[in-house]
C-alpha cells in the first residue's frame, strides 16, 4: 500500500516555477524526496536510472535524446545526470514549444563532465533546490507561528507546541528522511545510518567515476560533524582527521570535498555583509553544515540518549536542525539564510533575506532564560550596528528555542518561538 504524500514546502515553488519556466531544475541529497514530488506533477515521466530501460535510454540519448522528450506535459527526466545530453536537448526543445511546464529534471548529483552540455540553460530551465522535511512537513511542528507572517508585520501569536528534550534529541538524530515516517523509532534512525553508508561506499565514488576510499570518506564527514554549527576551518578538519589516523593531503581533501558538494552532502551557510554603521570587520567563513542534522550524528556514531548527555553537541545539532528548517521556509518566500559573525564575536546564528530586501535576524538556543537574554542582547546590538539607512531596519528579531513549549512576544521586540511552532 503507498504512503499518503506529505505536502511539501517546495510544491508551491515548484507550482511556480512550472507556470514561469519551460523547464524546472530540482536538485538534492538522495532520498530527499524529489522524484516523489515531481511525480505529483508530472504526466509523463523517463527514469533514468530504471534497470530494464537503462542501457537502451543511455543509448538514445547519445543518438536520438529529442526521442526521450515526447510524452505528455509536465514530463519527468528523472536522474537526468546520468545523460547529461538531455540538457541541451531540453533546452531546444523548449525554444521551439515556446509553452512553460513542459519539463521537469531531478538529480541528486551535479555531473562533473558537462562537456555534453553546450548552453547554461538561462532563460529556458529554472533551478530549484529540495531539502530534506523540516519539522512542519514531518508533522512535528504546530505551525502556529508563519515566518513569512513576521516578515508582513503580524503580531506574534502567543501559541503552544509539543515540548520535551528527549524527543527534540530524537528528531535531531532521525532527521528529514520521508522514508522515515511511519516506522518504527528504532527503524527511523538507521535511515541517516544508511544514508551515510551509500554515500561513503558508493556514491563518494560514483559521482564523478574517482575511485575513492570509504574510510577516508567517513573520517572527513566525521570531522565536518565536529565543526557543524561553526566556522571551522578546513585546516582544522584535516588536522582532526591526522589525529583520528586517517592524514590527507591538501588537495586529495578538497578533492573529497568537492564530491560531497555535488552530491549535495555539504551544504554550507555562506556570510551575510551588510552595510554597517561602524568599520566592523565582518568574518566571511562560512558556516559549516551538512544536509541534514542526522548525518552529523550518523557520522559520529551518536544517538538520542548520547545527545542528552552532551548538551553542547546537542545545541550545536539543534542549531543545525534549526537552519534546514529555515532553508526550506525561505525558499518559499523567495528567500535565502545567511550567517553574521564580526572580529568582536559578535553573531547572529542566521540572517533569512528575501529578494525584496527585507530581512530578519536570528539566533537558535536550545532553551534556558539565561541562553534566551543572551540572544535577544546579540540580536538587538546587532540590529542597532546595521546601517538602516543602506539596508533597512530588520522586519523581526527571533530567538529559535528548542526547549519550551510557548511561543511570546518580549517586552523589547524581541520574539521568542520554539522551532516546534515555525512553518513559511
Amino acid at each position: 500500500m503507498a504512503k499518503e504524500y506529505l505536502p511539501r514546502t517546495s510544491d508551491a515553488r515548484l507550482t511556480l516555477q512550472l507556470e514561469a519556466s519551460g523547464a524546472v531544475l530540482v536538485e538534492g541529497p538522495k532520498w530527499c524526496g524529489k522524484t516523489t514530488s515531481c511525480e505529483r506533477f508530472a504526466r509523463s515521466a523517463l527514469y533514468l536510472q530504471s534497470p530494464a530501460d537503462r542501457a537502451r535510454n543511455l543509448q538514445l540519448a547519445e543518438l536520438a535524446p529529442q526521442s526521450l522528450l515526447a510524452g505528455e506535459v509536465p514530463r519527468l527526466l528523472d536522474e537526468w545526470q546520468d545523460a547529461p545530453q538531455l540538457w541541451d536537448a531540453v533546452r531546444y526543445e523548449v525554444d521551439r514549444r515556446g509553452e512553460p511546464g513542459q519539463f521537469m529534471l531531478t538529480g541528486s548529483t551535479v555531473p562533473p563532465d558537462k562537456s555534453d552540455i553546450h548552453h547554461s540553460g538561462t532563460g529556458r530551465i529554472a533551478r530549484m533546490r529540495m531539502r530534506t522535511m523540516s519539522l512542519w512537513e514531518s508533522g512535528d511542528s504546530t505551525g502556529g507561528v508563519s515566518l513569512g507572517g513576521m516578515f508582513d508585520g503580524t503580531p506574534l501569536p502567543v501559541t503552544e507546541c509539543a515540548d520535551g528534550l528527549e524527543e527534540l534529541a530524537y528528531l535531531v538524530c532521525r532527521g528529514g528522511w520521508p522514508s522515515s515516517l511511519g516506522l518504527s523509532r528504532r527503524a527511523a534512525l538507521h535511515q541517516a545510518f544508511n544514508y551515510l553508508d551509500a554515500i561513503a561506499e558508493e556514491d563518494v565514488s560514483r559521482v564523478d567515476g574517482v575511485r575513492r576510499d570509504a574510510h577516508t570518506a567517513r573520517t572527513l564527514l566525521r570531522s565536518y560533524a565536529r565543526m557543524v554549527s561553526s566556522q571551522g576551518s578546513y585546516a582544522s578538519m584535516r588536522a582532526d582527521m591526522a589525529v583520528g589516523g586517517t592524514p590527507i593531503a591538501e588537495n586529495t581533501f578538497y578533492d573529497y570535498v568537492s564530491a560531497l558538494r555535488r552530491l549535495f552532502v555539504i551544504e554550507d551557510l555562506p556570510a551575510w555583509n551588510p552595510n554597517l554603521r561602524s568599520k566592523t570587520a565582518v568574518r566571511t567563513s562560512p558556516t559549516r553544515h551538512l544536509c541534514d542534522p542526522s548525518v552529523a550524528v550518523a557520522a559520529l556514531g551518536a544517538s538520542p540518549e548520547e545527545l542528552m548527555n552532551d548538551l553542547n553537541t546537542f545545541g550545536l545539532l539543534f542549531e543545525s536542525m534549526a537552519v534546514r528548517d529555515l532553508c526550506c521556509y525561505a525558499s518559499v518566500l523567495d528567500g535565502e539564510v545567511l550567517h553574521y559573525r564580526d572580529k568582536s564575536g559578535l553573531e547572529s546564528d542566521a540572517v533569512v533575506r528575501l529578494r525584496n530586501g527585507r530581512y530578519g535576524l536570528v539566533e537558535v538556543k536550545l532553551g534556558g532564560e539565561s541562553a534566551i537574554e543572551e540572544g535577544a542582547s546579540n540580536l538587538k546590538t546587532l540590529a542597532d550596528r546595521v546601517n538602516a539607512d543602506s539596508v533597512g531596519a530588520p522586519a523581526f528579531l527571533m530567538v529559535i528555542i528548542g526547549v519550551g513549549n510557548m511561543s511570546y512576544p518580549r517586552t523589547d521586540g524581541v520574539s521568542v518561538v520554539p522551532l516546534r511552532a515555525l512553518r513559511p
